[in-house]
Parts: C-alpha cells; sequence; structure tokens
C-alpha cells in the first residue's frame, strides 16, 4: 500500500503544507505592513493661508503611512525642546543632577566667616528657594551665624546671557508673563518672582504675600478687591523695572472662596531676584552677613573650600517638568548646559544641539536659534522630527524618560490637546508648540499605538503665511486627531 502523500517527500499536499507554513513563519518574522491612509483633514488647511509639513510612519517597519510635504522646513515652536530632551539624556542620562555649590577662600574661626562666600551655580535648570534654603541650612549647620564679608552670586558658567530673544529684550523693562525671564546659573524658581493674592474681607483690598515669605521679595502695587464666594477670581498682573529695581503692578479681583492665588511675572534681572531670596533666607536663618550680596562673573578660585552643596533633582524628572509645562527658561538653561564653549551661550548650546542631531539617521537640515522655541527663525521639518522620535524609540536606555514628558490628551495637564475620538485620545501621547509673531505656528509631534498594538510616531507642522487669519489650535487639533483616529484604527 502506497505511503500517503501527507509524509511523502514527492507529494504535492507535503509541499503545499510546508508553503503555507513558511509563508505564517514569514508573516510573524517581518513586520505587517501598514495601510496607508493620508491625511485629508489637514489636506483641508493647507492653501493659500498656512503651509503644513506632516509625516506618520510606524517604527517597527520605518514604513511612511502619511505624509504632506514632509521636508519643508517650518517653525517647530517648542517642538524644539524634544531636541533638548534628546540631547541631553543623550550627554548626560536620565540620573544626573547639577550641584550649586557655596565655597570661600576665608577662615572660619568660631562662628564666623572671614572672608568672602561664594555662590557657584551649577547651571540647575530648575534651582528653587527650598534648595537655596538647604544651602543655607547646611552653612548654619556648621556653626557659622556671620559671613565677615559679602555673599557674591557668581555666574561666570554663562551669565548673564546676551539677549537674542525678542520676548526677552523687551522683559528687561517690563512683562506680563512668566516665561520670558533671561538666563543665569544662579536663578531661582525659572527666574520669575512669585507673589500670593490672599482674599481679604469682602468689600476691602486683598493682601499680597510672597509664595516663600509672608512679605512679597520686591514691591508690590495692590490693587485687587476682594469680592464674594461666588464670583471669580480674576488677576492681571504686570512687571516693571526702573533703575534696575523690579516692582509688580496687581489688578483685578479675589474670591473669598480662593484660596492664596499665586502670581509669577519674569524677573528682569534673574541674579537680583536670588539676591533678594537670598538676603531673605540669610535673614530668617539668622546668618548675618557685614558687606551684602552681589554678583560677579568671576571664576570659583581654585584654592576655594567647600562649606556647602545641594543637588537638582534627577534629570528624567526635570524633562518630565520642562516638556509637560512646556518651561522656556527651563529649555533654554539646558540648552546653555550643553553647551562647549567658556563661557557658555545660547548660541554655543544650539549648536550642541546640531551636532546631537548629526547623530540621527535620515534628519536631514535643522536651523535652530534656541531650545525653548521662542525664536521665530528656527527651523525643521515633519521628517526631522519624526527621525528624531524613531532615533529616540530605538534607544531602551532613554525612551522611557523621553517619552514621559508628553502627554495623553485624555489626562494630560494642557486642555487645548483634549480634542477628538477616545480612539486618538487615549493613544497618542504629544509634545505640542505655539507661537503667534510674526505669523501663526501650532506644532504636534509624538507617539501612537495602533489598534493592533504597534508603535508610530508622527509630526506636524501648520504655519501661517501672514499674520492674519489666526490659526486657532481646535481647528488644528480636530484635523490632526480626524486623520491619526483613521491611522490607529488600520494599523
Amino acid at each position: 500500500m502506497a505511503a500517503s502523500n501527507a509524509y511523502n517527500p514527492k507529494g504535492g499536499k507535503y509541499w503545499q503544507s510546508m508553503a503555507s507554513l513558511c509563508a505564517a513563519l514569514l508573516l510573524l518574522s517581518v513586520p505587517l505592513m501598514a495601510r496607508a491612509v493620508g491625511l485629508p483633514a489637514l489636506s483641508n488647511l493647507a492653501g493659500d493661508d498656512f503651509d503644513i509639513s506632516a509625516e506618520v510612519k510606524m517604527l517597527d517597519s520605518g514604513q511612511v503611512v502619511a505624509q504632506q510635504s514632509p521636508r519643508v522646513m517650518l517653525t517647530p515652536a517648542s517642538l524644539s525642546k524634544l531636541y533638548v530632551a534628546g540631547a541631553a539624556l543623550d550627554r548626560y542620562g536620565p540620573q544626573h543632577r547639577f550641584t550649586t555649590s557655596l565655597y570661600s577662600s576665608g577662615q572660619v574661626r568660631g562662628n564666623v566667616l572671614h572672608g568672602d562666600l561664594i555662590v557657584d551655580g551649577g547651571g540647575d535648570p530648575a534651582m528653587t528657594t527650598e534648595r537655596y534654603w538647604t544651602l543655607v541650612q547646611q552653612l548654619r549647620a556648621r556653626g557659622i551665624q556671620r559671613v565677615d564679608g559679602r555673599v557674591v552670586l557668581s555666574q561666570w558658567p554663562f551669565g548673564p546671557t546676551p539677549c537674542v530673544v525678542t520676548d526677552r529684550c523687551q522683559a528687561r523693562s517690563a512683562s506680563s508673563s512668566s516665561y520670558d525671564a533671561l538666563l543665569s546659573p544662579v536663578a531661582v524658581d525659572y527666574a520669575a518672582w512669585c507673589t500670593q493674592v490672599i482674599p481679604g474681607a469682602p468689600g476691602g483690598p486683598a493682601r499680597v504675600a510672597g509664595c516663600f515669605s509672608a512679605s512679597p521679595l520686591l514691591p508690590v502695587n495692590n490693587k485687587v478687591k476682594t469680592v464674594g464666594g461666588s464670583q471669580p477670581t480674576q488677576l492681571s498682573a504686570r512687571r516693571t523695572t526702573s533703575n534696575g529695581n523690579d516692582s509688580l503692578t496687581i489688578t483685578g479681583q479675589v474670591s473669598t472662596s480662593s484660596g492664596p492665588t499665586p502670581v509669577y511675572r519674569s524677573a528682569s534681572d534673574p541674579a537680583q531676584e536670588t539676591v533678594a531670596t537670598l538676603r531673605q533666607l540669610f535673614q530668617q536663618s539668622g546668618v548675618a552677613v557685614a558687606e551684602g550680596f552681589t554678583v560677579s562673573n568671576t571664576v570659583t578660585p581654585r584654592n576655594a573650600s567647600l562649606l556647602a552643596s545641594v543637588q537638582s533633582q534627577p534629570l528624567q524628572m526635570a524633562l518630565m517638568d520642562m516638556l509637560n509645562y512646556s518651561n522656556n527658561f527651563m529649555a533654554d538653561m539646558l540648552t546653555v548646559d550643553l553647551s562647549a564653549a567658556t563661557p557658555a551661550s545660547l548660541a554655543s548650546g544650539t549648536a550642541a544641539l546640531k551636532r546631537f542631531v548629526d547623530k540621527v539617521p535620515g534628519h536631514g537640515p535643522l536651523a535652530l536659534g534656541s531650545g525653548s522655541g521662542l525664536t521665530p527663525e528656527s527651523h525643521t521639518s515633519a521628517r526631522g522630527l519624526t527621525a528624531l522620535m524613531d532615533y529616540m524609540y530605538h534607544q531602551p536606555q532613554l525612551f522611557p524618560t523621553f517619552s514621559a514628558g508628553m502627554q495623553t490628551p485624555s489626562n494630560g495637564v494642557a486642555h487645548h490637546i483634549q480634542h477628538g475620538s477616545i480612539n486618538f485620545q487615549n493613544n497618542v501621547m504629544v509634545k505640542t508648540g505655539t507661537l503667534n509673531d510674526p505669523v501663526p505656528v501650532r506644532t504636534i509631534a509624538g507617539y501612537f499605538r495602533g489598534k493592533s498594538g504597534r508603535w508610530g510616531t508622527f509630526a506636524v507642522l501648520v504655519q501661517g503665511r501672514g499674520a492674519t487669519p489666526y490659526l486657532t489650535w481646535p481647528k488644528v487639533m480636530e484635523a490632526v486627531a480626524d486623520d491619526m483616529s483613521t491611522i490607529i484604527e488600520h494599523n
């Protein structure tokens, strides 16, 4: 009796079975081909008013599934911070900490430091009043109750930086924002004055205090009234500078149902804000300073002794804050930190960002004037951004930190990204960018997971050709969400 064809090497059924098995194994070993579906909603935004650069690709195969002018160079706005995050992680690693120290060339005899006390700023992008307080307490713990000299804030690493960003140049005289402060290695609290508005009796004036003290650190012209609990709190504040001295005017109303409401406005000179902060902290700690506080660009002497030091939070935590809240001060501080020049500058820092991008395969041209995105002359493309995202995705030791700073629309802190289907809101994590001058710019980039569980990346840059028409975020986000929902569904 003849053997069954199923076991006969020469039998047709055997070879058909083997062919099917090999085909199945081949499908398992090669990523599924993504389905290209286009970007119809975004295409409707283009035309005479706006330029668009967009690209969507899968990260397992590298297949581009949708694109629109992906190589066109447009302004990235705050997507520049993605380059800062990638370069900082590549240079330092997630656990890096910046150190701020107190040095002196003087001698401690008894409870007196005979000589100057030098505050050596280590470029911490998120140095806080609390950590400066820790420094002063370490000094106090040494038994020092008097500095028989000056407290000198040393800005030698890179301060004060030249004014190269329009917003920061204007903020030297006045500001109604908190994002436009100049840079300094000895800055505190993101170089923004923090004042609290506290409700008083209904119909009467509100009270003002410092955020870390009973009294504000700068003069405040308080024009805020207290209103009943059923009315909203509405505040407006403007910091002005005269003869090098900052003052703050706050107007509006505060509700009796509100707790203390913080108001942040950028300092005209970050080092002088730190001087005011340290003066208060030394007074509170009972450490007298005989010759006052000053700022210097002199390098800390090599023979100076270390008296106290404090470390920043790990870089991975700082990057989460920088990306989540799109903190411009932190981004440009980190950019300058990356510089290979001494003294460093924003220009030498952006040169370091470009050197990092040279390692990113397929990125293409890049022009950055800052890491914050405040410079409208900065330009990149959707192709460049997806190349960056692809590169970071394939760095397993860095990707968790890099992606952790992005937001999911369904639970992120930014309200303008909360658009589109649940499918979109739960399956993407993004960073956005906004500029309004000289032309409107709305940008978004991030990662997504398709319905099959595959990872992809996308970038969309929309830029106006003139100051008008104004480009709203809902209009852009709804288009991005519509197109990405379809891509997620089909991949």
